[in-house]
């Protein structure tokens, strides 16, 4: 089965940091841009950030910019979001997703450019 699958969400209190992770189950990731993606209760689920496969290059919501940091180990088939100094407004379930293309860049950090998604982490900021 094709789906990325995500760990390390927890709570964690004002200012922490998390690691998460997305390790592809199914597929290699070489090929493949992955993109984060956050979801809040009662709110809409938002790009948060995605690295491009051919080259690396990242992209940042501005939400995140300067306090989250996306990177890829194609050996361990896994991508990592770094998130730091947290905050309570970052509470959210996190998700992760394969988009079906090796580029990513703001004009595709939107739900419908990806195509498989994992089940999600979720990720509570409280003190």
């Amino acid at each position: 089965q094709v789906q990325p699958v995500e760990s390390g969400g927890g709570l964690v209190q004002p200012g922490g940091s998390l690691r998460l992770s997305c390790a592809a189950s199914g597929f290699t990731l070489d090929y493949y841009a992955i993109g984060w993606f956050r979801q809040a209760p009662g709110k809409e689920r938002e790009g948060v950030s995605c690295i491009s496969a051919s080259d690396g290059s990242t992209y940042y919501a501005d939400s995140v910019k300067g306090r989250f940091t996306i990177s890829r180990d194609n050996a361990k088939n896994t991508v990592y979001l770094r998130v730091n100094n947290l905050k309570p407004e970052d509470t959210a379930v996190y998700y992760c997703a394969r988009r079906p293309f090796r580029t990513c860049s703001d004009s595709y950090l939107m739900r419908q450019f990806f195509d498989s998604w994992g089940q999600g982490t979720q990720v509570t900021v409280s003190s």
